[in-house]
């Protein structure tokens, strides 16, 4: 214990709960790499990956609410009666989910939005639709793992987020040397992977969900206030609202790239340097949940391990950005030729902005969730894209020989507006908690001096 009676959280504690959460996060990526390498091997992989990647990006628009059941369960369930809540809210957005789906999968809808809003041809409409008919069901499976994930989270199980992944990604890549023995003849086989792959780790997260609820999760925690669904709701809806805004940004910047000096250099050499930054900030997406299980412990030793963690996504970007690992990466990994790689080098360099700022705004989102201020991110992330369309706007204008580096410009200043939003309400709301009066202790107190007197 320390001074102020709260519990004091060891380095150790700390890392031995978030690495296995990073690690989670970071196996991710190599989902898609299995993916990618058996679409590969198909006779006209061109289009079969394009088959595959558009309606890949329809997901991931209707996967998003889904995933914040994750935060949602990690804040509010601490007993079997706040989960049941939370089980009546998912049942909810997962149905609405499935409904969105079946009427792009099946309705007229689906091909209009291939052809208008993709601008595809009208032969391959009809395979993307084909192929979201199976990736509809994979943010279903998504809502089940990330409800299971939370009860896992909240319960120091971290590591069983790393099993299943691990898990997950065996049984992808045995899939995937199946279909690549048969034949790979549409982006539907990628489609099937993905799905096989989502319906695993589900269920390796509903095992051990499941037994955490039945023997160490009590029935009704006395002084938990979470008891009723439309408590639940309060708490996810801005988070949704935020999400759904957050939309905007990622097609604004794809849009605004198409109107620099060089198209596809600046989509290109974007796709690269994002992809990059991406692939090393996902491993330090999850300090929100550090700061949700143990900043009521031991505030300070949060800060200080956040402190520490914040530094590292820039310090491997510059590894990247200024050393010859960078070049190299790109010409023997990725494949990258000089031109390119010289461009998406110029662009991760500006991405570094966003490395320094994004720890930080996802420990003052942590602090909203504990706080059930959730509804600031809907504020939060409107900054965000206003930022960000500002910022492509006025470099379009002036600066269109910056090419990709607009869009890492404009993406780290939308992040650091979204930071100062947040920061600035929690410095509000942390002022006000200090000004509120509070009981002298007993031995300061006059004789005839009662508590509620003070």
């Amino acid at each position: 214990m320390n001074d102020l009676g709260q519990t004091r959280i060891t380095f150790r504690q700390l890392l031995a709960f978030f690495v296995p959460l990073g690690m989670s996060a970071s196996l991710v990526t190599i989902s898609h790499v299995i993916i990618n390498s058996t679409l590969a091997r198909a006779a006209s992989p061109e289009i079969v990956i394009a088959s595959y990647a558009l309606p890949m990006s329809i997901l991931g628009i209707t996967e998003r609410p889904a995933v914040l059941l994750r935060q949602t369960c990690s804040a509010l369930v601490r007993d079997r009666l706040s989960f049941r809540a939370l089980t009546a809210v998912s049942l909810y957005v997962l149905g609405v989910i499935f409904l969105i789906g079946a009427f792009i999968s099946y309705t007229p809808v689906g091909p209009w939005v291939f052809l208008r809003l993709f601008g595809v041809d009208a032969a391959m409409a009809e395979p993307m639709v084909e192929v979201y008919r199976v990736l509809m069901f994979v943010s279903i499976f998504s809502g089940i793992r990330c409800m299971f994930h939370g009860v896992i989270i909240y319960n120091m199980r971290t590591k069983w987020l790393t099993i299943g992944m691990a898990i997950r990604l065996a049984g992808m890549y045995a899939l995937s040397l199946y279909f690549i023995r048969t034949g790979v003849t549409s982006g539907t086989v990628g489609a099937v992977i993905f799905l096989t792959g989502m319906v695993i780790e589900a269920a390796v997260s509903f095992w051990e969900g499941r037994a955490l609820l039945k023997n160490e999760i009590p029935e009704k925690q006395p002084d938990h206030p979470i008891e009723k669904p439309s408590q639940v709701f309060r708490f996810y809806r801005p988070l949704l609202f935020s999400s759904v805004i957050a939309v905007i940004s990622g097609p604004a910047i794809n849009a605004f790239l198409g109107k620099t000096t060089d198209l596809k250099l600046a989509i290109a050499s974007f796709a690269i340097a994002a992809s990059l930054t991406n692939l090393v900030q996902s491993f330090f997406s999850y300090i929100h949940q550090i700061v949700l299980n143990f900043y009521r412990k031991d505030a300070a030793s949060v800060v200080r391990f956040t402190l520490l963690l914040s530094l590292i996504p820039s310090l491997l970007i510059a590894l990247l950005a200024y050393t010859p690992a960078g070049p190299w990466f790109m010409q023997h990994v990725m494949g990258v030729n000089e031109r390119l790689m010289l461009a998406s080098l110029s662009t991760l360099r500006v991405f570094m902005l966003m490395t320094l700022v994004f720890p930080w705004l996802d420990f003052g989102n942590g602090l909203l969730m504990l706080r059930s201020q959730t509804k600031v991110m809907v504020w939060s992330q409107a900054a965000n894209v206003c930022v960000t369309l500002l910022v492509l706007v006025l470099c379009v204008a002036r600066t269109p020989g910056w090419n990709g580096m607009i869009g890492a410009l404009a993406q780290s200043l939308g992040v650091a507006a979204e930071a100062a939003v947040v920061w600035a309400v929690l410095r509000s709301a942390l002022r006000a908690d200090h000004a509120i009066p509070r009981p002298l202790p007993a031995a300061n107190r006059k004789p005839n001096e009662s508590s509620e007197s003070v």
